[in-house]
């Protein structure tokens, strides 16, 4: 059996060892990675997972890209509050690869939705694509307009100027316009706006959909920044809520499966795109469920930080003792997921639903 193609495997009992080990660290990272430079201008976007990433390269030492900034005099609370710093610009929670698409049509001026404001009950507007980001609205459809140019400035100007894109793959469900296709991150009538089935339609993406939108995606950016290099995960974060029909269990396994395929698939077809298996890491075997916070929703600090370490590891030739804390201070599992909560749309989701 010397010929055997397998034979350079580890074999089955090798593989219980791996998986069983009680201390959970197993690296699942194997074959070509990219490394990342102290210099390299990183940009981050996707679920509110990706906001650990970025928050843990910044501490990392790593040049985290940020286009967007609020303005000198705002408090460092509120700035947060209104989406500065989550990301590279303040585009909030891109959950899909739809969402993403459309974001870099819209940067380029190729795409302009029909739809261009939500109202709030106290007679302000919201973005419907940021519904979240200005806490207490806009005060006319100048003044949004205003801020989404200048935002959309910033999303533009983070396509021309990145070395690297971390993009987290968080969900299929979206909810789109019936009359343009446009995406929302959330329910029109969730945080503003009203819900109109003539006007807003459901949407879950198949695996097609996902890998073409991503690579169309892949596609625009390249178009202004042919160097820029991506690396995709996944958000282990499993659905608050659902519209598919399914029970909550079966509708995540739907899109996490969907999420996973089409990322591997966009990793193994176009050259300088890589798989970063997060989701793997926190969900696994031999992770034991320990990562998960009492809601079995959240991901700890610690498995955030387990993450993180293996990502460094491979992309920065940073072990784990060498990684700093990233600020926020470590908080306690249950204080890290209440964080999360609250920088995360999704979680509106379920207080709206009631819950599953």
């Amino acid at each position: 059996m010397s010929d055997h193609p397998y034979r350079h495997l580890p074999d089955e009992a090798y593989w219980r060892r791996s998986v069983a080990r009680a201390d959970g660290m197993v690296d699942p990272v194997a074959g070509d990675f990219p490394r990342l430079l102290p210099t390299d201008r990183v940009a981050t976007a996707g679920s509110c997972f990706a906001q650990h990433i970025a928050r843990h390269l910044e501490a990392a030492g790593f040049h985290r890209l940020v286009t967007e900034t609020a303005h000198p005099l705002m408090p460092a609370d509120a700035a947060r509050a209104a989406g500065y710093g989550l990301f590279t610009a303040r585009y909030g929670n891109i959950y899909t690869t739809l969402q993403l698409l459309q974001l870099l049509d819209r940067a380029e001026r190729r795409f302009v939705p029909h739809e261009p404001a939500w109202g709030l009950p106290d007679g302000r507007l919201a973005d419907p694509f940021r519904p979240t980001v200005q806490p207490t609205g806009f005060g006319s459809l100048a003044e949004l307009e205003d801020d989404r140019a200048q935002h959309l400035a910033a999303v533009a100007e983070m396509m021309r100027t990145l070395d690297v894109l971390v993009f987290t793959l968080g969900l299929t469900e979206t909810w789109v316009s019936r009359v343009d296709g446009a995406a929302f991150p959330l329910c029109p009538g969730v945080a503003a706006g009203r819900f109109d089935p003539d006007r807003h339609a459901f949407r879950n993406l198949t695996a097609g959909e996902v890998r073409g939108q991503l690579a169309a995606a892949i596609g625009q950016l390249r178009a202004v920044n042919p160097a820029a290099r991506v690396i995709l995960t996944v958000s282990p974060v499993p659905l608050a809520a659902t519209m598919s029909g399914r029970h909550v269990l079966a509708a995540t396994t739907y899109s996490k499966a969907v999420l996973r395929v089409a990322a591997q698939e966009v990793a193994d077809t176009l050259p300088g795109v890589w798989y970063f298996p997060s989701y793997e890491i926190v969900t696994g075997p031999q992770a034991r469920g320990r990562y998960f916070a009492d809601d079995l929703r959240e991901v700890t600090p610690e498995g955030v930080a387990r993450v993180m370490s293996i990502f460094l590891r491979h992309a920065g030739g940073i072990e784990h003792g060498e990684v700093a804390t990233p600020s926020p201070a470590n908080p306690q599992p249950s204080a890290g997921a209440g964080w999360v909560a609250s920088m995360c749309d999704e979680a509106m989701l379920d207080r709206a639903d009631g819950g599953d």
